[in-house]
């Protein structure tokens, strides 16, 4: 046996060559391609996460207000008519059954263009991106008023401010909703982050006497934006926007009347009563101070549009992004469009719902509306400190 042993050779006597072997350093190429790769990779990591605030504020527009939402949150339904508002004394004889009539069929499907705030924002591919990043928070700043005023084109020219994200429905919240509470409320508004502002729009707030003092028990640092207009065009146009949904309605002019012959005007027809905006203003400053109220000229938000857009911007204090740059005016539909809408190559105007051609009312109608609204005009310019010069 101990000779078979000696014959047999040792573990120790396998040639080098059997043995594993360690694999050779990489070339010096290599090592440094792999270096390379990695700070690549560290550099595009650091780029995403610094743009991701703006990428998260893309809107993804369909400017300018259709009066729907934007193209990357679409309907899920119509709401209900439109607001009717809360109605205070005037010097006026109390609205009779007759005048309760009236109203509903000039006012039942005024506002069907809204969308629905039940529909929850759908994100865009760059914003799934980024999903989860930022907070949900109540809005910092709502534009409470007014009604075909021009609110829709202010929110759709403020939603190009990286800065700015806001919902593009109309959440009625304040008016219609309140009962749902502040978490409801709150999950309808799009994820914010550090230094950007929340903002919703919904033109019924400045006309319901409930609406100032809950803003107010939300936060009392709220800012207010109040897009205001001629309110003889304002109310004609508010008829207009009905008269497309309900042909069947009564003339502007037995609306506005309660006897033509004596010439008593019918405050109690909402599109009346809105333009009032002096006795809607009274409600509000019980609860806010002047300061915390802009109020924007939805004339020169179309002859000046980057004016007015400056303004907004210095008073929810902001950047000046959104300049003369942004703008160019259809002479076709009478309003400014954007000359590029964030993610796309293209101008975008307002819809087809905007701009719609007024009906021909009566002169001596439009006359009599005017030196209806002259003495409320002119409280309303000594309330505010601004002349709008519509009279």
């Amino acid at each position: 046996m101990g000779q078979r042993l000696s014959g047999q050779r040792s573990c120790l006597d396998v040639p080098g060559g059997f043995l594993p072997q360690p694999p050779p350093p990489p070339p010096p190429v290599r090592r440094k391609l792999a270096l390379l790769l990695a700070m690549l990779c560290v550099w595009l990591y650091m780029f995403l996460y610094s743009c991701a605030g703006s990428c998260a504020a893309a809107p993804g527009l369909l400017l300018l207000g259709s009066g729907t939402r934007t193209a990357h949150a679409p309907p899920a339904r119509a709401p209900g008519p439109d607001e009717t508002p809360s109605r205070w004394p005037l010097h006026a004889a109390p609205a009779t059954p007759v005048a309760a009539d009236k109203e509903e069929a000039a006012e039942r499907a005024a506002s069907l263009e809204e969308p629905s705030p039940e529909a929850p924002d759908v994100p865009s591919p760059i914003s799934s991106f980024v999903s989860g990043s930022g907070s949900k928070q109540l809005p910092q700043a709502i534009i409470i008023g007014v009604k075909k005023g021009g609110t829709r084109a202010l929110l759709e020219f403020l939603r190009v401010h990286p800065d700015v994200r806001a919902v593009g429905a109309e959440p009625h919240f304040f008016d219609r909703s309140y009962d749902k509470g502040l978490a409801w409320y709150r999950e309808l508004m799009p994820r914010t982050l550090e230094g950007q502002i929340t903002m919703e729009k919904t033109p019924s707030y400045f006309v319901t006497r409930e609406a100032p003092a809950r803003i107010s028990a939300m936060s009392k640092d709220t800012k207010l934006i109040v897009v205001v207009r001629d309110p003889v065009t304002r109310a004609i146009s508010d008829y207009t926007q009905t008269l497309s949904k309900r042909p069947d309605i009564p003339t502007f002019e037995s609306l506005t009347f309660k006897n033509r012959t004596t010439g008593l005007i019918d405050t109690s027809w909402s599109a009346i009563q809105i333009g009032i905006y002096a006795k809607h203003l009274e409600h509000w400053l019980r609860h806010f101070p002047l300061g915390q109220m802009l109020f924007v000229s939805g004339e020169r938000l179309i002859s000046d549009p980057a004016g007015e857009l400056g303004r907004v911007q210095d008073f929810l204090g902001l950047k000046r992004i959104i300049t003369d740059k942004h703008f160019y005016f259809n002479k076709t539909k009478g309003f400014p469009c954007l000359k590029k809408a964030e993610g796309s190559s293209k101008p975008h105007c307002l819809g087809k719902t905007k701009g719609r051609t007024h009906p021909e009312i009566d002169r001596e109608v439009v006359q009599r509306l005017r030196d209806f609204y002259r003495p409320f005009n002119l409280k309303f310019y000594q309330m505010t400190g601004h002349d709008f010069g519509w009279d």
